[in-house]
């Protein structure tokens, strides 16, 4: 049996189909670490949102999304980053729950525990993330 990654890579064209690759695994990570149903479903949405977010933020034809996904012992950490306009995948005002709710109303980012941004020269980074207790073994 193979074993499960831990960290996958994705370079995403602003394309919002995309969007649910991210978020897919995303979930499978969250799965895999025993995290419960609702959660994992969380976390799925936060990240596709935050992409299809982001994907406004890529000005240039041929400018990508680079999606870092990572499953540590006691989280998932998701890093958003492009380059082009200093703006973070959310905006502030989807952190400050102005936006970002889904089709029942829910707040898409409240299933996160961290939001932060970061800049350095013209490439942004966002990163998610998603802490849990560990209440079952990992795949």
């Amino acid at each position: 049996m193979a074993a499960s990654p831990t960290r996958v890579v994705l370079n995403l064209d602003a394309d919002a189909r995309l969007a649910a690759a991210a978020g897919g695994v995303a979930r499978y990570f969250a799965d895999a670490a025993g995290v419960e149903e609702e959660p994992c479903r969380e976390l799925q949405m936060a990240v596709v949102a935050a992409c299809k977010e982001s994907f406004q933020n890529l000005k240039d034809g041929s400018a990508k999304l680079v999606v870092v996904l990572e499953r540590l012992a006691d989280r998932i950490e998701v890093a958003l980053t492009h380059e082009g306009d200093a703006a973070p995948a959310v905006g502030l005002h989807a952190v400050a729950g102005f936006s970002g709710a889904d089709t029942s109303g829910k707040q898409v980012f409240s299933g996160l525990d961290r939001m932060q941004f970061e800049t350095m020269g013209s490439s942004t980074t966002t990163r998610l993330t998603k802490f849990w207790k560990r209440t079952a073994t990992p795949q």
